[in-house]
């Protein structure tokens, strides 16, 4: 890069600092915020944490792209069921910090594998017959949780539930995107009047308040349970950088290129699992939301990365999200994990993945490893010590790219 060229970018990466900006980046982390900090809330993780591990990722995403890509860091839902999980057979969610930064860390280097070979042989090792059944499998897993959220109360968790479907399917413009947090909203004030929630959380938080950040622990299982994730989220992170770039008229596959988007997304995350956040993605809320303002500057992106940070200091935001209850967010999370696994079967439609019995093989492979845990009492795994397996999605990631190797060798 020249000199010009670096004057350029770091020109580009500061501009936009202006009134309309800022309001337009309160927007865009409205509309981020409800996704952002519902993982947190389901894993145990700190919700503060969270946001301010959002921001920082987010800040930090930009410096390695060169300010050229709008994208806002939230919290990755593919994660969910495995941070469930180690916080359950560990009973510490440090480990799942430190399985988190090993995740981060797979992404940096795949960023760098990206850089040397090449992104279409990456993804010719990674198919839709394998990527596909990979997200529909951690969709489903994800809702026998969210069933068993909203069985505390099954009709605050209907009330929120149906909420959120009638905003996404009746509203129109910035409204619809905000289904989620508005059917929160909605949840929350009839649980209020219903007597069902503790506002000792609110009443009792200081108003500024350090975020609770926390150390990471190592342990080979938790990192097996968490970090073959980023199999499937490599692609759909392409994928949202793909449609981000359609939006905007660029191709930021290869400008900033696709290696740095992956370091900046992998970055983001080590720093996530080194503090105590979950695990950072691209958001395809942020490209919606694009979409419908027409407003592209990065900038505003940037702004709504810094009142995330702010946000994450002020106690009596930390101590309302805890006080929602559980049911409330057990409505959201059917529609949410259900969704997750209709992107699935959207990837292979979309990707026109021959019905062939090669195809077939492998992603019925996927699918019966992955959900086998859940859905059928036992668990299939590949011992690495006496206490440790593999299982679940790891499992089907690993078995599942071998298969398709073995079946499809690296056809394009």
């Amino acid at each position: 890069m020249s000199t010009n060229d670096s004057a350029m970018t770091n020109s580009n990466y500061y501009e936009g600092l202006n009134a309309k900006n800022v309001v337009l980046g309160l927007q865009h982390l409205i509309a981020m915020f409800g996704a952002t900090v519902l993982v947190p809330i389901l894993t145990g993780l700190n919700p503060s944490v969270a946001l301010f591990s959002a921001g920082v990722g987010t800040l930090t995403f930009h410096a390695v792209t060169g300010g050229k890509v709008p994208v806002f860091l939230g919290s990755s839902f593919a994660f969910i069921a495995s941070i469930v999980a180690v916080g359950q057979i560990f009973g510490d969610l440090r480990y799942a910090q430190g399985g988190i930064m090993v995740a981060g860390l797979i992404y940096v280097l795949l960023s760098f594998l990206v850089k040397g070979i090449g992104v279409d042989k990456v993804r010719r090792l990674l198919p839709a017959q394998v990527v596909g059944p990979m997200i529909i499998v951690i969709g489903l897993n994800l809702v026998p949780v969210a069933f068993g959220m909203a069985s505390g109360s099954f009709l605050l968790a209907g009330i929120t539930l149906g909420s959120a479907l009638l905003i996404k399917y009746v509203a129109k413009g910035f409204v619809q995107q905000l289904n989620i947090l508005l059917a929160v909203v909605i949840g929350y004030v009839v649980s209020l009047f219903m007597g069902q929630v503790d506002t000792s959380l609110i009443t009792d938080a200081a108003f500024l308040a350090m975020p609770a950040f926390t150390t990471p622990l190592f342990d080979i299982g938790a990192i097996m349970m968490i970090a073959p994730i980023v199999l499937a989220v490599f692609m759909e992170h392409i994928g949202d950088i793909t449609t981000n770039g359609q939006v905007v008229g660029k191709n930021f596959i290869e400008d900033p290129g696709l290696n740095r988007t992956l370091l900046g997304d992998g970055l983001a995350t080590l720093i996530a699992g080194l503090i105590g956040g979950p695990a950072n993605t691209t958001y395809g809320e942020n490209t919606g939301v694009l979409a419908i303002t027409k407003n592209y500057n990065p900038a505003t992106l940037r702004i709504a990365a810094c009142f995330a940070i702010v946000l994450a200091f002020v106690g009596k935001l930390g101590g309302t999200l805890s006080s929602i209850p559980v049911p409330v967010m057990g409505g959201i999370s059917l529609m949410l994990f259900s969704m997750i696994a209709f992107i699935g079967v959207q990837t292979i439609k979309r990707e026109e993945v021959k019905p062939n019995a090669k195809n077939l093989i492998v992603m019925a492979l996927i699918l019966f490893i992955g959900l086998s845990p859940t859905y059928l009492g036992f668990t299939i795994g590949i011992p690495i010590t006496s206490t440790v397996s593999i299982s679940g999605l790891s499992l089907a990631a690993l078995v599942g790219v071998i298969a398709n190797l073995a079946l499809n060798g690296l056809k394009k």
